[in-house]
């Protein structure tokens, strides 16, 4: 079987899921982003079933609104983690 090329609305949620995975090793760190690392694998499992998912205009901008939320509410305990990572480390 070759290679399809995504339409124009699961490129768009696909880029959203990819976006979301891409923070896997950020939400290691923080102590909230624990709970959301066991939904990852149904992530992964409906990334590889995009093509045989029918969507609709509608359907995509809610995965967008809901990937903006998501990464939006994200922001504060990033920063916590970030200002409890310790300052003064030496790398050898």
């Amino acid at each position: 079987m070759g290679y399809r090329k995504p339409s124009v609305l699961s490129a768009r949620i696909i880029n959203c899921l990819q976006t979301i995975l891409e923070l896997e090793p950020m939400l290691r760190s923080i102590d909230s982003g624990q709970l959301l690392l066991s939904e990852f694998k149904t992530l992964k499992a409906f990334l590889k079933e995009m093509d045989a998912i029918a969507l609709d205009e509608d359907d995509v901008e809610r995965i967008e609104t809901a990937t903006e939320r998501f990464l939006q509410e994200l922001r504060i305990p990033v920063a916590r983690s970030r200002d409890d990572a310790p300052k003064n480390m030496t790398l050898q």
